[in-house]
């Protein structure tokens, strides 16, 4: 039986509640806008290289977000030793350029997985907890920001992509 994304039902959140819950609720609404391109897609629909020249695709995006997750809020944030995902030595962008269609799924959980750790890890934190990243002051509020960023950028990238595989457009 061959995996397909799933359908993914994107948070309405609120457009004026506190700092904290319109931050984490836009991250959430990227999160799934990511999911929501992917939704109906095979393994090798999600790693097709859809918009030459260009090597993204949606499975590359999907392991690129896991990594910026873990990056951020687990490794800089939370301080926890963890092993990079997907980047190699000799590519350190190999979590764009690799990824195997037959382990979609995996790519797929491991990306959702790192997404509930992060919020695990910031659970408790106030927006104003600092950090440093190569001699500069870091604030989670900054962390949320740049990910929303970094989501926002990418999902424009899955809108070519899912239309060049498939067709589909909008949301």
């Amino acid at each position: 039986m061959t995996w397909t994304a799933p359908e993914v039902t994107r948070p309405a959140g609120s457009l004026a509640a506190g700092e904290r819950t319109l931050l984490t609720g836009l991250l959430a609404w990227h999160r799934s806008t990511l999911l929501h391109k992917c939704a109906g897609l095979t393994g090798e629909q999600l790693a097709e290289r859809s918009v030459p020249p260009s090597d993204l695709s949606l499975l590359g995006l999907i392991r690129h977000m896991a990594k910026v997750e873990r990056i951020w809020f687990r490794e800089r944030f939370a301080g926890q030793d963890l092993p990079r995902l997907y980047a190699t030595e000799e590519n350190g962008n190999a979590d764009f350029e690799g990824g195997d269609p037959a382990r979609a799924a995996a790519y797929y959980a491991c990306l959702l997985e790192e997404q509930r750790l992060a919020d695990e890890a910031v659970a408790g934190a106030s927006l104003d907890d600092t950090f440093t990243v190569d001699g500069e002051m870091c604030s989670l509020r900054f962390v949320h920001l740049h990910l929303i960023g970094e989501y926002a950028r990418h999902n424009g990238h899955a809108d070519l992509l899912r239309e060049r595989v498939d067709g589909v457009t909008g949301g």
